[in-house]
């Protein structure tokens, strides 16, 4: 192990964790309701088979989210899930009976009146937050934290949403759009949660597992499960979503999760090594490249579930998102290249020196990843700061060494 990556893992496995909540109905009930949307498709589960003999490995599978509903990132999934849940909770009815074309009609927007939905984020989120608004012609509120790339602040003006940079950290952003929705009687629409605010958080982490879903039936399709999953985590909602689902989906034979975290904003992989049972936050500037990462308190609903399923913590440097995207920006011949981002393409880029740096051996070995490994990575973001991509992927920007 190196200053460059660290690893944690809890002593014991929190007990009696309850994730019913991401159990197969409500999973199906995620990937109907988005499989409503016209510009739903299923997202590429690219299959890197020349990386993976490269590397030492069985399989190596990439989950594509580039590709989702046009706008580059799976946040859209949580977001508009969320935002659904509300309407249906409004309308009295059940996300069931509310697919897409429902949900945007004027018989639901006459019976909702004007509404205002809230956010903070450092890009992909709130565009998928403004995206549902927009679709629902309703309103949109964003605020984003200083060092955000011009590039995702216009993405989501272009939904006509209300959007501007602060100077202040992701985490004040947060608190700044709960403010304001409560004085605007907005609506909060946000994948971290706190004392009174659960039920949203938890619908966002169900619309998440439309994705982990896909990939699941992509890869039993092939006759392959994941015996090692590596996901990327900001606040830990994506993570504790998709680890809840395959606790549920592979119950008895699940994979090892590891958890992916920038050494700047290491809040999960802070909690993880103190190993008492608190909640541990990272404050101040989170200046990593992985800006879709730079959140420092963990997500209240979704710890418990990386307590109890998720078997490592992973701390990392800036270098290796870098080479993940270069990595697969790159592809060897034959394997179909993914566009990912710099959040997106950090856990291709951990299992590519884990699986290659000598000094990472210790790491390796304790995580198992071997010639039988089937694993699975989620490049949750294309190139959705395409300066930023350019000066990595064609200029060389974070190497390795």
């Amino acid at each position: 192990m190196t200053e460059k990556m660290k690893l944690a893992a809890l002593k014991e496995p929190k007990q009696g964790v309850d994730i019913s909540f991401l159990n197969e109905d409500v999973v199906l009930k995620a990937y109907h309701f988005h499989k409503s949307f016209p510009q739903y498709k299923e997202t590429p589960l690219r299959d890197l088979t020349h990386l993976a003999n490269s590397l030492g490995v069985k399989k190596f599978f990439v989950k594509d989210e580039s590709y989702r509903f046009g706008l580059n990132a799976f946040k859209v999934l949580g977001g508009s899930f969320a935002i659904g849940n509300y309407i249906a909770e409004r309308m009295g009815m059940d996300i069931s009976e509310l697919p897409y074309e429902k949900m945007i009609s004027e018989e639901v927007r006459n019976a909702l009146g004007e509404v205002t939905f809230a956010t903070a984020t450092d890009g992909n989120h709130g565009r998928g937050v403004a995206w549902t608004a927009n679709q629902l012609k309703q309103r949109s509120k964003v605020f984003m934290p200083k060092g955000t790339a011009l590039e995702r602040v216009l993405n989501i003006r272009k939904e006509n949403s209300d959007v501007d940079v602060y100077e202040y950290n992701y985490d004040e952003c947060v608190r700044l759009a709960d403010a304001y929705a409560k004085e605007h009687n907005g609506v909060m629409v946000q994948d971290t949660s706190w004392d009174g605010y659960e039920d949203i958080p938890r619908w966002i982490m169900q619309g998440y597992m439309t994705m982990a879903y896909e990939a699941y039936e992509q890869m039993k399709s092939q006759g392959m499960e994941p015996t090692h999953v590596f996901l990327q985590a900001g606040v830990g909602s994506l993570a504790g979503a998709v680890t809840g689902f395959f606790a549920n989906e592979m119950k008895g034979r699940e994979p090892i999760i590891t958890i992916v975290e920038p050494h700047k904003a290491n809040c999960l992989f802070k909690t993880a090594e103190a190993d008492d049972g608190d909640l541990h936050f990272v404050t101040g500037d989170m200046n990593s490249i992985m800006a879709g990462l730079c959140c420092g308190e963990p997500v209240t609903i979704g710890w418990p579930i990386l307590a109890a399923h998720a078997s490592y913590f992973l701390s990392v440097d800036d270098i290796y998102a870098a080479h993940g995207m270069r990595l697969l920006g790159n592809a060897l011949e034959g394997d179909e290249k993914v566009v990912s981002g710099e959040s997106g393409a950090v856990t291709s880029g951990v299992v590519s020196k884990l699986m290659t740096d000598p000094e990472l051996e210790d790491v390796r070995k304790k995580i198992g990843l071997d010639e039988d490994s089937i694993v699975l990575c989620i490049s949750t973001e294309g190139d959705t700061d395409q300066k930023n991509y350019r000066d990595v992927v064609w200029d060389g920007k974070y190497p390795s060494e």
